[in-house]
């Protein structure tokens, strides 16, 4: 049997980056047409062009021939040029060993794309292309609703960024990822299982909710403290 032909429209949009995001689909078939949509708390521009991309193939119900535009060039031309194999190749790893930006979405994306036979298309976007022109107001749109999803994935990475030392380490510095001034936070004291230590205050970005835990700030638990914490 002949796999069904699928045209698809995926747009994502992010205000401010990082901040609310949300994506936009519009999939048209013999006719008929379907339009899907889905906002979420905070996340990256980036990060919702390829989850627009993720949310139209895992709408199709069994294997099609898809032609997907997209006016993002990061994930047409990542797709396209190979990008993304060579990545899944190296384990989702950059030469310095860092793990490549978006993994966790690539990696679905990837595995939807040998599920289906799918051609990325870039269109340019506000172009009066009508397909992407839809699918970008319903992006919009669902950035705005009051019911917001969490990208787990953003917020893991986030965790891990704000795990990891960093060279800030007073207020008002501006954030490694918007530029906006720091400011200073009093965690909540608490003690988990194992942990001998906590951060009297951390760095906080208000714009988009970078962490920076900072060494100076480390305390470390008296035996007594330890016990009641």
């Amino acid at each position: 049997m002949q796999a069904k032909s699928v045209t698809a429209y995926a747009d994502g949009a992010c205000e401010p980056n990082p901040g609310p995001g949300g994506v936009g689909v519009v999939l048209l078939f013999k006719g008929t047409r379907r339009e899907l949509s889905a906002g979420y708390r905070l996340t990256t521009n980036n990060r919702m062009e390829i989850q627009a991309a993720i949310f139209a193939l895992e709408a199709l119900k069994e294997p099609c021939t898809v032609a997907l535009y997209s006016d993002s060039k990061y994930l047409v031309d990542s797709v396209n040029e190979g990008s993304v194999s060579r990545w899944a190749g190296s384990n989702w790893k950059r030469p310095n060993g860092k793990r490549v930006p978006n993994s966790d979405l690539w990696e679905i994306l990837l595995a939807l794309c040998q599920k289906h036979d799918v051609a990325f298309r870039w269109v340019a976007g506000h172009s009066g292309e009508q397909g992407n022109e839809r699918a970008d107001a319903l992006s919009y749109a669902a950035l705005v609703q009051e019911e917001l999803r969490d990208d787990e994935g953003y917020l893991r990475a986030l965790e891990v960024e704000a795990a990891i030392p960093s060279k800030i380490t007073q207020e008002g510095q501006p954030c490694r990822k918007c530029s906006t001034p720091l400011i200073r936070k009093v965690p909540k004291r608490s003690h988990k299982q194992g942990q001998s230590y906590y951060f009297e205050y951390y760095l906080l970005c208000p714009k988009c909710r970078t962490m920076y835990m900072v060494e100076d700030a480390k305390r470390y638990f008296e035996p007594e403290d330890h016990r009641h914490a």
